[in-house]
């Protein structure tokens, strides 16, 4: 069973607690991991890598996530979401308006100091499990992608309903915080919602209920090359089928293309998903191989 697993993860829940669900529904000894970890409390899309597509995890598209995410002004908490600490702030409340006038410094590249409270290493150590020892580090600011920053809802209780695009690896509950001090205030994030990863997205995604009751998972799985639409399509000559199965480097006469690059390509025996390949030394070989 190889493929894609679109999981809508719930709150309360971490992405190692789905994925261990998930390898208890499937044959003993086949191979599960998650494709971009979702906070404890945060819930939403989250792509599983089933049997041999976990080979692929370094060729997926993860570039564009979208999400919709509750901005809490009046106080700052020591995780910058609603379950840690407050540690500043005075409940002050702000408009539409100042909101607004704020969001363009976030759009683009920008630099976000990564929180404390969060699944980066530092010496082998999270920095999650070195804040609960009350040890305090410098982080360093990385750069990220924000692309848009839409304000959706006006709560009653002051806060807003955002939705926001951005790129890998960027913390919502730091923007969350980063944008209430520079309305000159203290925030932080509410609920978190992941709506889409690269080409996941909450249509595509089950349940846990539904993945539990399931008599045959095999029938909610994407195909492994689905993701993979952004990466060329080369195909191997049918009498090369031996040299595919063996794993074997190929020459260009073997190949429907000729001058293939040296970026990753898609392989492809007939209508099978033969793997990753990549021309060197002028042959194509194997990165990750995916045929019997």
């Amino acid at each position: 069973m190889n493929g894609f697993l679109c999981v809508l993860k719930p709150p309360g829940m971490t992405s190692s607690d789905v994925v261990v669900r998930v390898r208890r529904r499937l044959p003993k000894g086949t191979k599960v991991g998650h494709a971009g970890t979702l906070d404890p409390e945060a819930s939403g899309v989250l792509p599983l890598m089933i049997g041999k597509a976990s080979r692929l995890f370094d060729y997926l598209v993860e570039k564009e996530k979208t999400y919709i995410a509750q901005l809490k002004p009046g106080y700052a908490t020591d995780t910058q979401d609603a379950h840690g600490k407050i540690v500043a702030g005075s409940g002050e409340q702000v408009s539409l308006a100042q909101l607004q006038a704020v969001i363009p410094q976030f759009i683009g590249d920008i630099m976000q100091v990564p929180p404390m409270f969060s699944a980066l290493k530092r010496d082998g150590q999270k920095l999650c499990d070195l804040a609960r020892q009350g040890v305090e580090i410098s982080v360093e600011p990385r750069p990220t992608q924000v692309y848009a920053i839409d304000v959706m809802h006006v709560l009653e209780d002051g806060s807003f309903m955002i939705k926001v695009r951005c790129g890998k690896g960027t913390y919502i509950r730091t923007l969350c915080h980063d944008i209430g001090r520079a309305m000159g205030t203290q925030a932080h994030m509410g609920l978190l919602l992941r709506t889409q990863t690269g080409m996941f997205t909450l249509d595509d995604a089950h349940t846990i209920e539904e993945i539990q009751a399931c008599d045959d998972l095999s029938t909610m799985l994407v195909a492994m090359d689905r993701p993979l639409a952004h990466i060329p399509r080369i195909d191997v000559a049918p009498w090369a089928e031996r040299f595919v199965r063996n794993g074997n480097a190929l020459t260009k006469k073997e190949l429907s293309v000729k001058e293939p690059g040296d970026a990753p390509v898609r392989l492809y025996l007939g209508d099978k998903f033969a793997g990753i390949g990549r021309m060197q030394d002028e042959h194509m070989k194997f990165e990750a191989m995916l045929l019997e």
